[in-house]
């Protein structure tokens, strides 16, 4: 046997063996692993940068003398507006789409513990095409409507939102015409809770479609509305689904959410997009449009199936999004990998309104399907409240990127010079 010990030997050779097949993460771990960006955190930019607490604190002075004594971290405030919803925290949950393993029942576990929480649930494409909207005939565990039930039966008074997404073959079945018209949505829809995402774009395969492994027979009920691929093989039982792109101009953009807002006036207008180089030219686009809130998927997100290649080596780390995107009056709403409050508190000084939950969320309806992401939201909410007491800041909206540090960055006398 020959060596090349100057080339990943194993990987070639795995390529040479199993043919495409070799490009995508283990077919066998589908349904039971949340799939991303291989990320150590020791490299990764957002979790070197550090908190940087000041000495002199005056935002602590004023809220001294509105209290009329010392702030404590319990005096930090949480509540968010974000995309036109009222949160008791910057904190939405992420869309699942049609991962096999939301479907397995965890999906419906968080859309109902997120409406007890109040906050967000964005509800991802593909789920009415692949799982059905859940009417009568269909299975109502696994289709949209179960989830919109769940999280609706749970929700306080006030808080909170559905947001539901639409790619090319949900607008073919009409998603958003079925939602909008639908007595299960009425109660979010009449108290200004409920959304509609334009996907534009996937976090974890930016410039793909949504992708999912499915086996034959399920592959050919939806064999016309998506492209299916033999990748794993002819003799294997599972074969790969793909979902269309989509295709985008700038006016493009433009006009979908000018017909959002026609076509459903009484529904906020969200526009998800991929973390492409140009993701701040189109945030500008969406927010000039009329879009309720822009939500951007930094490189590290996606808790669904891509090629390892997408995963390891393409898209916009979710800081430079960050970066390029900036500051904004309107709702930025972010996610890649956060799961704790000081990841949180970056993404928020640097620009963000709030930050969603995606494979973390998961996980913790998978420990525990009850009381889970409950749990996880509550330290998260803890954290954020502890770091923002020490950075002298009771208001998230605060928070700047005068309150983070980068390993290389210039000092303040460096600066100056």
């Amino acid at each position: 046997m020959i060596t090349a010990r100057q080339l990943p030997e194993d990987a070639i050779r795995a390529r040479a063996r199993e043919g495409s097949a070799a490009i995508f993460p283990d077919v066998g771990g589908y349904g039971r692993t949340l799939f991303g960006a291989d990320v150590d955190s020791g490299t990764d930019e957002l979790d070197r940068a550090r908190i940087v607490p000041p000495v002199f604190v005056p935002r602590r002075l004023e809220k001294m003398f509105d209290l009329a004594r010392e702030p404590v971290y319990g005096d930090v405030g949480l509540t968010t507006v974000l995309g036109g919803f009222t949160a008791p925290s910057p904190v939405f949950l992420c869309a699942f789409g049609s991962t096999q393993v939301a479907g397995s029942g965890l999906g419906i576990a968080a859309s109902e513990q997120a409406g007890r929480l109040g906050m967000p649930m964005v509800i991802g494409e593909n789920v009415v095409p692949m799982h059905g909207y859940g009417r009568m005939g269909e299975s109502a565990e696994d289709g949209l409507l179960g989830r919109i039930r769940a999280y609706a039966g749970a929700v306080p008074d006030g808080l909170g939102g559905v947001v539901v997404q639409q790619s090319t073959e949900d607008a073919d079945a009409e998603v958003w015409n079925l939602v909008y018209s639908d007595p299960s949505a009425t109660k979010l829809l009449e108290s200004g809770r409920l959304a509609f995402e334009l996907k534009v774009g996937q976090g974890a395969k930016p410039g793909l479609g949504g992708m999912t492994v499915l086996s034959r027979t399920a592959a050919g009920e939806v064999a016309e509305q998506y492209t299916v691929d033999e990748a794993f093989g002819t003799d294997t039982a599972m074969v790969l689904r793909s979902s269309s792109p989509g295709t985008f101009t700038g006016e493009i953009l433009r006009q979908q959410i000018h017909l959002m807002r026609n076509n459903y006036p009484r529904a906020r207008a969200w526009v998800k997009l991929h973390p492409g180089r140009d993701v701040g030219e189109a945030a500008q686009v969406a927010w000039a449009a009329g879009a309720d809130a822009v939500t951007v998927d930094g490189a590290e997100g996606g808790t669904g199936w891509a090629p390892s290649v997408f995963l390891d080596q393409v898209g916009l780390p979710l800081v430079e999004c960050l970066r390029r995107v900036g500051k904004h009056d309107a709702s930025l709403l972010v996610s890649g990998r956060i799961w704790e409050g000081a990841r949180a508190l970056k993404c928020l000084a640097m620009g963000a309104s709030a930050v969603g939950l995606g494979r973390a969320a998961l996980l913790a309806v998978d420990e525990d399907a009850t009381e889970g992401l409950v749990r996880l939201v509550r330290c998260l909410e803890l954290e954020l409240r502890l770091l923002a007491s020490a950075l002298g800041k009771y208001d998230l909206t605060d928070l700047t990127s005068d309150d983070l540090w980068f390993p290389g960055a210039p000092g303040p006398k460096e600066q100056d010079a």
